[in-house]
């Protein structure tokens, strides 16, 4: 269900993907609700991993600025409805090897007061 009270806007979806593509864990952090839950693609459950609280997300989001030289989400489309924004992007990370992860990403995004309370996070398995 939507919660129309206080809709997502494009220009909120752009500044969280201006702070993703900074690679500056305190500008992507501001956008997260305390309580928020990040639900990664990759893990043991139906939902992937989950991680619950806004320091389990730094750690995560954190943990992975530190690995990559850098890291970018183009944006491709972006759908908004009411509280949700849903994302397309295409990711490219490139490691301090030289290595580069290069794949196509959703993120559903929902929010409460302009904060994200969830972020659930697929994406194609390149092999």
């Amino acid at each position: 269900m939507s919660d129309n009270s206080n809709p997502v806007t494009h220009k909120l979806v752009d500044a969280i993907s201006d702070a993703f593509n900074s690679n500056n864990i305190d500008q992507v952090m501001f956008f997260f609700a305390d309580d928020a839950v990040f639900d990664h693609a990759a893990g043991p459950d139906i939902h992937g991993t989950s991680y619950i609280g806004a320091e389990a997300i730094r750690t995560v989001f954190g943990n992975m600025f530190e690995r990559v030289e850098s890291v970018k989400w183009e944006t491709l489309d972006t759908r908004i409805e009411g509280n949700k924004a849903i994302c397309q992007y295409r990711r490219t990370a490139t490691f301090p090897s030289g290595e580069i992860h290069d794949f196509k990403t959703v993120d559903i995004l929902t929010f409460r007061n302009d904060k994200i309370i969830h972020k659930d996070t697929y994406f194609k398995q390149v092999t």
